[in-house]
């Protein structure tokens, strides 16, 4: 992290996003799948990253099920948003 604020990777993502500020840190004992969880998180919705970072569990889970009502899970009582 110092290394990007102080602007040592000048070509990089983050350069022009300065100040940064960590939001969330896990430890891997695997590279590879330090990397899948990387990517995999980068794909979820921005609602789905801010449950994560806020520890809400109950909410990442309830935003991560399939609403699709050929699902088998479906149940249409259950289709109203967490707040």
């Amino acid at each position: 992290m110092e290394k990007h604020h102080s602007g040592f990777y000048p070509n990089c993502y983050t350069a022009s996003r300065r100040p940064l500020e960590l939001a969330f840190y896990a430890e891997f004992t695997d590279i590879n799948i330090a990397i899948e969880k990387e990517k995999q998180i980068k794909n979820w919705s921005h609602a789905k990253k801010e449950a994560l970072i806020n520890g809400d569990y109950d909410k990442l889970q309830w935003l991560s099920e399939c609403r699709n009502s050929r699902h088998h899970k479906y149940d249409p009582n259950k289709n109203k948003e967490i707040d």
